[in-house]
Formats: C-alpha cells, structure tokens, sequence
C-alpha cells in the first residue's frame, strides 16, 4: 500500500495538539532552514527542543540543544526531522522509544522503513510537509 499523509482536517487536529516539539538537525546557524522553521514554530507558541550531537550542550534558539531524542528529560509530542531521507528509520526508532506521538519529515524527506516504524507504534506520520507552511495554513494568525 503506497503512502498517503494524513488529511489537512487531520494535520491541523495534530498541530492543535501539539506543544513540545523536539527538531533532529536543527542547526545553530541562522541561515539554514531548519533553524527559520523551527524559529517560526517558536514564534508560534510551540516549544522547541534542538536535537544536533554536534551542538549538543549549546544554546539554540533559547533553548539547550540534546545529542538525540533520548537525551531529552522531558516529553516530547512530535520529532519534526531535518535530516536525509537514510537516517529516518534511526530517527523513527528513537521517536518511538521516547513515546512521541508524531513523526514529522521535513519537504523533501521520505522514509518507507521510518514511516512503517511509526506506524508500527501507532505513531501519526507525515512525510514531505514542510511544518511552517501547513501550520500557516490550518491555523492562520487572527488580528
């Protein structure tokens, strides 16, 4: 069976219920995408927790940044990945060992073994979404 995403009326129902966010491979260089991505998440009122071992220890977007899911000492209710597509199963394993809810891949990144392991724990999982732009679509700022 191929792949589908939830529908939109599904993702929004997850991002409404979303508030820790935890982001494998947010980089600690501003102009990356991953730290634009995750600073507009922040922005938007989710809590973001860096994942990158190579910034482990250091300060990222206010926050300390963890060398993996694991690390984390605290719950976590989705991993948003930016990471290629060969190491997601490794993410999707540790994101099933720290309870996460959603498993969410960035545009771009598909993972049949990583979605399957979702699915295996009974995760919710997205593939090929950017995060920022459906969470400003299913749930635009009122003024």
């Amino acid at each position: 069976m191929a792949f589908e995403n939830p529908s939109r009326e599904e993702i929004k129902k997850i991002l409404e219920e979303v508030g820790t966010i935890a982001v494998v491979g947010l980089s600690d260089k501003p102009d990356r995408t991953s730290y634009m991505v995750a600073g507009a998440m922040q922005s938007r009122g989710y809590r973001i927790i860096p994942v990158n071992p190579m910034a482990a220890g250091q300060q990222i977007l206010g926050e300390t940044c963890y060398a993996s899911l694991r690390d984390i000492p605290e719950p976590v209710d989705m991993v948003n990945v930016f990471r290629r597509s060969e190491f997601c199963a490794e993410v999707a394993q540790e994101a099933a060992e720290v309870n996460a809810r959603t498993l969410w891949l960035q545009l771009g990144v598909f993972s049949d073994e990583a979605a399957e392991i979702a699915r295996q724990h009974e995760m919710n999982i997205i593939m090929d979404r950017c995060i920022k732009v459906e969470e400003a679509i299913l749930r635009p700022v009122r003024s």
